[in-house]
């Protein structure tokens, strides 16, 4: 079996969490051949972890090494489009962290760069892989009329699961660089995406292209792309939104938010006339936590609910194998670039609505 060498942009908690964990575990399939972090204390500590030689302070040279087949581009979003289009013309096949981008113009760079390389480019919307979701697709198409359907995640901070579950390696030796930085180019960005707005729109965009992207990148692979936005609303300095989204026949309420509840409340469910779908999330950051899938129908004088919970496996586990198949055997990637394209446009559709 052919071994792919990996190198990581971005060691946050979502590497520690997430991915470092699992490339190691699909050791027969992947090595980690390179790290990259800004903060000097963390890279060394990574490398020691994992046995990893070779380190960079940079990801425009860890995108220079020979050897390596392919990038996770894994850090702050500010600098996605960036890095995957550097892994790019560097010949390396790149999986990106969502969002990918936050504007259309960095998107289009994104896609010329990979066609120009003839490299594969995947997002990560880890919960469309899924497997109680890839059978609720399934399960919808055979549905018939929809009457309605609804797409909600309301949840605690991401800290309130992880401090009970995990150690996350953190340090305070960044460059002095770094924080105006990030600023400028968020500044820049958000500017370009949505125009002169207030700090609360800003994070309504944000939101938006953070959690609420993964909920709506869902929902368009189970019932296809809104006609439109009908209303939309936002309050609480932006940390709560709800809209409407209209489609033929029926609407969908999208609501999400974050608070400071221990709870993570995630789920995409579709009311047919004689069958309803839900499928049922939870906290990625506690890895092996069953993604479910309930339907609730008649038979006769009796309703029947059921739960289905195809396995243990999580999300990010069966994605990864997924990008596996991609670099090796030529698969064409189910989250592509232009894929998450049509999540900016939705982005778009409800900050015109509000």
């Amino acid at each position: 079996m052919r071994k792919l060498k990996v190198g990581v942009i971005g060691l946050g908690e979502v590497a520690q969490i997430i991915h470092l964990p699992i490339l190691q575990i699909l050791s027969e399939k992947f090595e980690i051949a390179a790290l990259c972090d800004i903060s000097p204390g963390l890279l060394q500590t990574m490398g020691r972890l994992y046995n990893v030689p070779n380190l960079y302070a940079e990801a425009g040279e860890l995108v220079t090494q020979p050897d390596l087949d392919a990038v996770f581009v894994l850090n702050s979003d500010e600098y996605h489009a960036e890095c995957a289009i550097a892994a790019a013309r560097n010949k390396k096949h790149v999986l990106i962290e969502k969002p990918m981008c936050l504007t259309f113009s960095e998107a289009e760079a994104i896609v010329q760069a990979r066609d120009a390389a003839g490299v594969k480019i995947m997002v990560g919307y880890m919960r469309r892989f899924a497997p109680a979701f890839t059978e609720a697709v399934r399960q919808v198409k055979a549905l018939g009329r929809i009457n309605y359907a609804r797409v909600r995640d309301l949840i605690g901070q991401n800290g309130f699961f992880i401090e009970q579950s995990t150690v996350v390696q953190r340090f305070n030796d960044f460059p002095a660089w770094a924080g105006p930085d990030r600023a400028e180019r968020a500044n820049r960005l958000l500017k370009e995406a949505i125009g002169e707005v207030s700090p609360e729109y800003k994070r309504v965009y944000r939101l938006l292209c953070g959690l609420s992207s993964h909920d709506l990148s869902a929902m368009r692979e189970l019932i296809g792309m809104p006609e439109r936005v009908k209303a939309a609303s936002t309050w609480n300095g932006g940390q709560f939104i709800t809209a409407i989204f209209e489609y033929p026949g029926f609407n969908v309420t999208f609501e999400t938010g974050i608070d400071k509840i221990r709870r993570f409340d995630a789920h995409l469910e579709v009311y047919g006339e004689e069958k309803s779908i839900r499928v049922q999330y939870n906290t990625p950051y506690i890895r092996h936590l069953p993604t479910r899938l309930f339907t609730g129908e008649t038979n006769g004088e009796t309703y029947i609910e059921t739960e289905l919970r195809p396995t243990y496996k999580d999300p990010y586990t069966v994605e990864l194998e997924h990008f596996y198949e991609i670099v090796v055997n030529g698969v064409e990637p189910k989250t592509p670039p232009e894929d998450f394209v049509e999540d900016l446009k939705i982005f778009q559709m409800i900050m015109q609505a509000l």
